[in-house]
Protein backbone atom coordinates (compact mmCIF):
# COMPACT_ATOMS: atom_id res chain seq x y z
CA UNK A 1 0.00 0.00 0.00
CA UNK A 2 1.46 3.61 -0.44
CA UNK A 3 -0.02 6.46 1.08
CA UNK A 4 -0.93 9.87 -0.83
CA UNK A 5 -3.27 12.61 -0.95
CA UNK A 6 -7.34 11.59 -1.44
CA UNK A 7 -8.41 11.68 -5.05
CA UNK A 8 -11.29 13.40 -5.90
CA UNK A 9 -14.13 10.57 -6.39
CA UNK A 10 -14.96 10.06 -10.38
CA UNK A 11 -18.67 8.81 -11.16
CA UNK A 12 -19.26 6.12 -14.22
CA UNK A 13 -21.83 3.77 -15.40
CA UNK A 14 -20.02 0.10 -15.42
CA UNK A 15 -22.02 -2.42 -17.90
CA UNK A 16 -22.16 -5.82 -16.50
CA UNK A 17 -23.28 -9.67 -17.71
CA UNK A 18 -27.02 -9.91 -18.85
CA UNK A 19 -27.39 -6.50 -19.37
CA UNK A 20 -26.94 -4.37 -15.72
CA UNK A 21 -25.34 -1.34 -15.70
CA UNK A 22 -24.13 -0.32 -11.98
CA UNK A 23 -22.80 3.41 -11.08
CA UNK A 24 -19.98 3.35 -9.06
CA UNK A 25 -18.05 6.28 -7.93
CA UNK A 26 -14.36 5.47 -7.87
CA UNK A 27 -11.89 6.97 -5.48
CA UNK A 28 -8.37 6.98 -7.01
CA UNK A 29 -7.16 4.74 -9.95
CA UNK A 30 -7.05 1.17 -10.55
CA UNK A 31 -3.05 0.75 -10.85
CA UNK A 32 -2.35 -2.47 -8.69
CA UNK A 33 -5.28 -4.70 -10.03
CA UNK A 34 -6.58 -5.36 -6.39
CA UNK A 35 -8.72 -2.53 -4.29
CA UNK A 36 -11.64 -1.98 -1.63
CA UNK A 37 -15.31 -2.59 -2.58
CA UNK A 38 -17.55 -0.36 -0.18
CA UNK A 39 -21.52 -1.33 -0.16
CA UNK A 40 -23.69 1.28 0.96
CA UNK A 41 -26.58 0.57 3.37
CA UNK A 42 -30.21 1.60 3.42
CA UNK A 43 -29.18 5.37 3.69
CA UNK A 44 -27.76 5.69 0.68
CA UNK A 45 -23.99 5.46 -0.67
CA UNK A 46 -23.13 9.39 0.65
CA UNK A 47 -22.79 7.36 4.47
CA UNK A 48 -19.77 5.54 3.06
CA UNK A 49 -18.50 8.65 0.96
CA UNK A 50 -15.96 9.93 4.20
CA UNK A 51 -14.63 6.37 4.37
CA UNK A 52 -14.21 5.54 1.04
CA UNK A 53 -12.35 9.09 0.67
CA UNK A 54 -9.83 8.09 3.54
CA UNK A 55 -9.16 4.80 2.67
CA UNK A 56 -8.22 5.94 -1.37
CA UNK A 57 -4.97 7.57 0.55
CA UNK A 58 -3.75 3.96 0.34
CA UNK A 59 -5.67 2.03 -2.17
CA UNK A 60 -8.23 2.23 -4.84
CA UNK A 61 -11.70 2.24 -3.67
CA UNK A 62 -14.97 1.96 -5.35
CA UNK A 63 -18.28 2.35 -3.90
CA UNK A 64 -21.10 1.33 -6.39
CA UNK A 65 -24.74 2.45 -5.45
CA UNK A 66 -27.00 -0.54 -5.51
CA UNK A 67 -29.37 -0.25 -8.56
CA UNK A 68 -32.78 1.68 -7.45
CA UNK A 69 -31.01 4.20 -5.17
CA UNK A 70 -30.51 7.61 -5.85
CA UNK A 71 -32.54 7.52 -9.08
CA UNK A 72 -30.62 4.97 -10.55
CA UNK A 73 -32.23 2.31 -12.74
CA UNK A 74 -33.25 -1.10 -11.13
CA UNK A 75 -34.40 -3.81 -13.50
CA UNK A 76 -37.45 -5.55 -12.38
CA UNK A 77 -36.02 -9.25 -12.09
CA UNK A 78 -33.34 -8.03 -10.24
CA UNK A 79 -34.69 -7.78 -6.72
CA UNK A 80 -32.36 -9.56 -4.21
CA UNK A 81 -29.48 -9.51 -1.94
CA UNK A 82 -28.43 -12.22 -3.94
CA UNK A 83 -28.27 -10.31 -6.73
CA UNK A 84 -26.63 -7.85 -5.96
CA UNK A 85 -24.44 -10.57 -4.16
CA UNK A 86 -23.57 -11.66 -7.98
CA UNK A 87 -23.32 -8.40 -9.73
CA UNK A 88 -20.86 -7.01 -7.64
CA UNK A 89 -18.91 -10.10 -8.20
CA UNK A 90 -19.16 -9.64 -12.02
CA UNK A 91 -18.30 -5.86 -11.35
CA UNK A 92 -14.70 -7.21 -9.91
CA UNK A 93 -14.36 -9.29 -12.90
CA UNK A 94 -14.86 -6.71 -15.24
CA UNK A 95 -12.76 -4.36 -13.22
CA UNK A 96 -9.99 -6.88 -13.14
CA UNK A 97 -9.39 -6.56 -9.59
CA UNK A 98 -8.45 -9.79 -7.10
CA UNK A 99 -7.71 -9.63 -3.74
CA UNK A 100 -10.23 -7.08 -2.94
CA UNK A 101 -11.28 -6.69 0.47
CA UNK A 102 -15.43 -5.80 0.82
CA UNK A 103 -16.59 -3.70 3.71
CA UNK A 104 -20.37 -3.29 3.77
CA UNK A 105 -22.37 -1.35 6.46
CA UNK A 106 -25.68 -2.46 7.38
CA UNK A 107 -27.29 -4.39 4.43
CA UNK A 108 -24.03 -3.99 2.72
CA UNK A 109 -22.53 -6.20 4.78
CA UNK A 110 -25.27 -8.48 4.36
CA UNK A 111 -24.53 -8.49 0.67
CA UNK A 112 -20.80 -8.74 1.73
CA UNK A 113 -21.41 -12.09 3.47
CA UNK A 114 -23.12 -13.55 0.35
CA UNK A 115 -20.77 -12.48 -2.01
CA UNK A 116 -18.01 -14.43 -0.01
CA UNK A 117 -20.41 -17.34 -0.29
CA UNK A 118 -20.29 -16.99 -4.33
CA UNK A 119 -16.96 -16.21 -4.95
CA UNK A 120 -16.01 -18.69 -7.25
CA UNK A 121 -13.36 -17.08 -9.11
CA UNK A 122 -11.49 -15.97 -5.89
CA UNK A 123 -11.67 -12.20 -6.16
CA UNK A 124 -12.33 -11.60 -2.76
CA UNK A 125 -9.22 -11.46 -0.19
CA UNK A 126 -11.33 -10.14 2.98
CA UNK A 127 -14.61 -8.74 4.63
CA UNK A 128 -15.16 -6.09 6.47
CA UNK A 129 -18.97 -6.53 8.03
CA UNK A 130 -19.88 -2.66 9.96
CA UNK A 131 -22.89 -3.37 11.77
CA UNK A 132 -24.18 -5.88 9.64
CA UNK A 133 -27.87 -7.05 9.42
CA UNK A 134 -28.45 -10.51 7.33
CA UNK A 135 -28.69 -13.03 9.72
CA UNK A 136 -31.56 -14.41 12.05
CA UNK A 137 -31.05 -14.09 16.02
CA UNK A 138 -31.79 -16.60 18.18
CA UNK A 139 -33.05 -14.66 21.13
CA UNK A 140 -35.75 -12.32 20.44
CA UNK A 141 -33.90 -9.38 22.42
CA UNK A 142 -30.92 -9.42 20.10
CA UNK A 143 -32.64 -9.58 16.84
CA UNK A 144 -32.73 -6.44 14.54
CA UNK A 145 -35.08 -3.90 14.63
CA UNK A 146 -37.75 -3.73 11.79
CA UNK A 147 -37.79 0.15 10.74
CA UNK A 148 -40.54 -0.54 8.34
CA UNK A 149 -43.17 0.91 10.82
CA UNK A 150 -41.07 3.21 12.73
CA UNK A 151 -41.11 7.11 12.05
CA UNK A 152 -37.67 8.77 10.28
CA UNK A 153 -36.59 10.31 13.70
CA UNK A 154 -37.13 7.50 16.04
CA UNK A 155 -34.90 5.07 13.29
CA UNK A 156 -32.16 8.01 13.73
CA UNK A 157 -32.36 7.84 17.38
CA UNK A 158 -31.66 4.03 17.33
CA UNK A 159 -29.19 4.97 14.52
CA UNK A 160 -26.68 7.35 15.81
CA UNK A 161 -25.36 7.65 19.66
CA UNK A 162 -24.69 11.65 19.13
CA UNK A 163 -27.17 14.16 18.36
CA UNK A 164 -25.25 16.04 16.23
CA UNK A 165 -24.74 12.87 13.76
CA UNK A 166 -28.76 12.83 13.20
CA UNK A 167 -30.09 13.82 10.18
CA UNK A 168 -32.69 16.83 11.08
CA UNK A 169 -36.21 15.42 9.00
CA UNK A 170 -37.97 18.64 9.82
CA UNK A 171 -35.35 20.70 7.32
CA UNK A 172 -35.62 17.95 4.94
CA UNK A 173 -36.92 19.13 1.17
CA UNK A 174 -39.63 17.68 -0.42
CA UNK A 175 -37.35 16.19 -3.32
CA UNK A 176 -35.22 15.07 -0.34
CA UNK A 177 -38.00 13.43 1.51
CA UNK A 178 -38.93 11.88 -1.96
CA UNK A 179 -35.70 10.63 -2.81
CA UNK A 180 -35.15 9.19 0.87
CA UNK A 181 -38.64 7.15 0.44
CA UNK A 182 -37.92 6.06 -2.54
CA UNK A 183 -34.20 4.64 -1.24
CA UNK A 184 -36.70 2.86 1.48
CA UNK A 185 -39.23 1.37 -1.03
CA UNK A 186 -35.55 0.00 -2.77
CA UNK A 187 -34.38 -1.77 0.14
CA UNK A 188 -37.88 -3.27 0.96
CA UNK A 189 -37.64 -5.29 -2.41
CA UNK A 190 -34.08 -6.29 -2.11
CA UNK A 191 -34.65 -6.77 1.82
CA UNK A 192 -38.16 -9.56 1.11
CA UNK A 193 -40.32 -10.99 3.04
CA UNK A 194 -38.15 -11.00 5.84
CA UNK A 195 -36.56 -7.34 5.32
CA UNK A 196 -33.69 -7.35 7.50
CA UNK A 197 -32.52 -11.05 7.60
CA UNK A 198 -31.90 -14.51 5.39
CA UNK A 199 -33.27 -17.37 8.11
CA UNK A 200 -30.67 -19.65 6.10
CA UNK A 201 -27.64 -17.52 5.91
CA UNK A 202 -25.95 -17.79 8.99
CA UNK A 203 -25.52 -21.68 8.41
CA UNK A 204 -24.10 -20.67 5.64
CA UNK A 205 -21.17 -18.90 6.73
CA UNK A 206 -19.00 -21.79 8.46
CA UNK A 207 -17.98 -22.14 4.61
CA UNK A 208 -16.29 -18.45 4.06
CA UNK A 209 -12.55 -18.97 4.19
CA UNK A 210 -11.46 -15.02 3.84
CA UNK A 211 -10.40 -13.82 7.20
CA UNK A 212 -13.42 -11.55 8.38
CA UNK A 213 -13.45 -8.23 10.54
CA UNK A 214 -16.74 -7.34 12.41
CA UNK A 215 -16.75 -4.00 13.48
CA UNK A 216 -19.54 -2.89 15.70
CA UNK A 217 -20.94 0.27 16.83
CA UNK A 218 -21.62 -0.33 20.49
CA UNK A 219 -24.50 1.79 20.81
CA UNK A 220 -26.47 0.42 18.12
CA UNK A 221 -29.96 0.50 18.66
CA UNK A 222 -30.88 -1.16 15.12
CA UNK A 223 -28.77 -4.09 15.73
CA UNK A 224 -27.47 -5.14 19.15
CA UNK A 225 -24.08 -5.27 20.23
CA UNK A 226 -25.08 -9.00 21.10
CA UNK A 227 -26.14 -9.80 17.13
CA UNK A 228 -22.81 -8.15 16.34
CA UNK A 229 -21.11 -10.95 18.69
CA UNK A 230 -23.27 -13.36 17.04
CA UNK A 231 -22.42 -12.91 13.93
CA UNK A 232 -18.58 -12.58 14.04
CA UNK A 233 -18.93 -15.94 15.59
CA UNK A 234 -20.56 -17.46 12.79
CA UNK A 235 -17.34 -16.69 11.02
CA UNK A 236 -14.43 -19.53 11.21
CA UNK A 237 -11.96 -16.87 11.06
CA UNK A 238 -13.83 -13.60 11.91
CA UNK A 239 -12.51 -10.87 14.51
CA UNK A 240 -14.80 -8.49 16.42
CA UNK A 241 -13.64 -5.24 17.12
CA UNK A 242 -16.55 -3.04 19.24
CA UNK A 243 -16.30 1.27 18.13
CA UNK A 244 -17.27 2.95 21.55
CA UNK A 245 -19.54 5.96 21.38
CA UNK A 246 -20.95 4.79 18.00
CA UNK A 247 -23.93 3.07 16.77
CA UNK A 248 -25.33 1.82 13.56
CA UNK A 249 -23.24 4.45 11.43
CA UNK A 250 -19.14 3.54 13.16
CA UNK A 251 -17.68 4.97 9.85
CA UNK A 252 -19.71 8.36 10.47
CA UNK A 253 -19.71 8.70 14.02
CA UNK A 254 -16.08 7.15 14.32
CA UNK A 255 -14.12 7.28 11.54
CA UNK A 256 -10.99 7.45 13.17
CA UNK A 257 -11.60 4.53 15.23
CA UNK A 258 -13.26 2.79 12.11
CA UNK A 259 -9.98 3.36 10.11
CA UNK A 260 -7.94 2.07 13.21
CA UNK A 261 -9.38 -1.16 13.07
CA UNK A 262 -9.62 -2.13 9.37
CA UNK A 263 -5.63 -1.20 9.64
CA UNK A 264 -4.83 -3.16 12.74
CA UNK A 265 -6.70 -5.95 10.67
CA UNK A 266 -4.97 -5.57 7.80
CA UNK A 267 -1.55 -5.43 9.35
CA UNK A 268 -1.87 -7.95 11.51
CA UNK A 269 -3.95 -10.53 9.59
CA UNK A 270 -4.29 -10.06 5.88
CA UNK A 271 -1.36 -8.62 5.13
CA UNK A 272 0.75 -9.71 8.43
CA UNK A 273 4.42 -10.19 6.25
CA UNK A 274 3.97 -6.85 4.18
CA UNK A 275 3.38 -4.84 7.28
CA UNK A 276 5.98 -6.60 9.31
Amino acid sequence: MTTSAPTPASTRAVALPGGLSVTVQEFGENTEGTGVLVLHGGAGPRTVAGLSAALSEHVYVVTPTHPGFDGTPRPDRFDSVADLAVAYLDLLDTLGLKDVMVIGNSVGGWIAAEMALRDNHGRIGALTLMNAVGIHAHMVENRVVDPRTMAPADISQLSFAKAEFRPDFASFTDAQRAAAGANQKTLAVYGGEHFTYDPKLRARLHRVTVPVLVIWGEEDGIAPLKYGRGYADSFPNAHFAPIPDAAHFPQIEALGATLGAIGDFVSTVVKPDEMG
